[in-house]
């Protein structure tokens, strides 16, 4: 396997694609698909608009040596795709728990990437977690069955805040154990 030297992430290989580092040549696409309402809606962080800077911040948050959330971004280009199909993140938890979080460009959905690219992130397991955790906001039944079919159990219902709606949403909680 691979490491990133930026970031010490791994490049976690696929059939379809790569999940590799976020850099700042992403910027353009993160902007374009980070920027659209259907994506921002359907994370707790993406604000809509997005305001000036957001993008560059994020990309500084995901290369920064003292992060608490590894980000990759879902890359086709290896397979003739786009080289920036969506994002996916791990964030560290305490107790050897990572809460996993993902979004996938519009035109890209109803493909399977997200599935893939979660079933990569598991079996790849970078912070060597016990347990993973995902929430999904309950208007958002398709990142459910992504989490159904890639084997994460449901727990209970929950909330929490987006930004991109500025309003507290119920959510669905999932778990998965991996050891």
């Amino acid at each position: 396997m691979m490491f990133d030297t930026t970031t010490g992430q791994p490049v976690i290989e696929t059939e379809r694609f790569a999940l590799r580092p976020v850099r700042a040549s992403d910027a353009g696409l993160l902007q374009l698909y980070g920027g659209d309402e259907r994506v921002a809606r359907g994370t707790t962080s993406i604000p809509h608009p997005l305001p000036p800077g957001a993008v560059e911040a994020f990309i500084a948050r995901a290369q920064a040596p003292d992060r608490s959330e590894d980000v990759w971004v879902i890359d086709g280009t290896a397979a003739g795709q786009g080289e920036l199909l969506g994002v996916i993140g791990v964030e560290r938890m305490d107790r050897a728990q990572s809460e996993i979080g993902y979004w996938v460009a519009p035109a890209f959905w109803n493909s399977g990437i997200a599935s893939e690219a979660v079933e990569a992130m598991v079996a790849a397991n970078p912070h060597r977690a016990k347990t993973l955790f995902a929430s999904v906001f309950q208007d958002n039944p398709a990142s459910a069955r992504v989490l159904t079919h890639t084997g994460f159990e449901y727990i209970g219902d929950a909330e929490a805040f987006s930004v991109a709606r500025n309003a507290t949403v119920p959510t669905w909680t999932y778990i998965k154990r991996l050891g």
